[in-house]
């Protein structure tokens, strides 16, 4: 379960499209592409791969709705993603949240490459399960690769069980259990990070060169978690003089 697209000088081409992956392309504010399935989520043995190749051209990349994985004894579902980003080129993916089912198990190995004339924004945002669970998933495995250059800029490499999870919050006397991590490469990053501050986000720092910010925000309402997303994104897009992008989930 594939899809492969390359956008060179904004002209899409169809490299592999595997069912039950499915998209669709919006081309009237630029570039969007809405990834959809014809199931229902992602289950055991499920291998669902991304691969978006941009080359002088702008792409927003979104969710049609929540990702959503099922129960497994042993088997994960994986999702894989390999974008690049070269040649003055933009990439904004604002996926919807995932949900991790009682016992599901899940696998996400992520991959951009980018030059140093490109830019891009990506959210991860985590539910706490379907409304009648509370962090039931068995486990949630993660690597999450950023390249600048050539060079690896961030490494994330982590396994968390939602067990883990349940009691962490328990612990802390939370309910700011609903949280996104964004990924960042900026035309002027320091003046991105100022930008955020100056609008309450205090959670933002560099990677090591100061390539890529890093930051998390969390929330107990999910409606809040994702305006306080868009807030970000729009702050992101105006500083590439681009006006709020509308993903047409109203």
């Amino acid at each position: 379960m594939s899809l492969s697209l390359d956008f060179t000088t904004q002209m899409p081409k169809l490299n592999r499209l595997k069912l039950p992956t499915r998209y669709y392309h919006f081309k009237d504010d630029g570039n969007y592409i809405k990834l959809l399935s014809i199931g229902e989520g992602i289950f055991p043995k499920d291998k669902i791969s991304l691969k978006l190749d941009l080359d002088e051209s702008e792409c927003v990349v979104s969710t049609e709705s929540a990702t959503k994985v099922y129960p497994s004894s042993k088997e994960y579902g994986i999702n894989r993603f390999d974008l690049n980003v070269h040649n003055n080129s933009n990439l904004e993916c604002i996926n919807d949240e995932l949900i991790l089912f009682k016992e599901a198990r899940y696998l996400q190995l992520f991959t951009i490459k980018a030059d140093e004339s490109s830019y891009f924004f990506y959210v991860d945002m985590i539910s706490n399960g379907r409304s009648f669970e509370h962090f039931d998933f068995t486990q949630m495995r993660s690597r999450n690769r950023f390249f600048v250059d050539g060079e690896l800029e961030y490494l994330e490499n982590y396994t968390i069980e939602g067990e883990f999870l349940k009691h962490y919050y328990q612990r802390n006397n939370t309910q700011d259990y609903l949280y996104a991590k964004v990924y960042i490469k900026a035309q002027d990053n320091e003046e991105l990070e100022a930008h955020f501050r100056s609008l309450g986000f205090n959670s933002f720092t560099h990677t090591h060169t100061k390539k890529m910010l890093i930051g998390v925000i969390n929330t107990s309402n999910m409606g809040k978690l994702k305006k306080m997303v868009h807030t970000l994104w729009d702050t992101y897009r105006a500083q590439r003089n681009a006006p709020a992008f509308n993903l047409g989930k109203q």
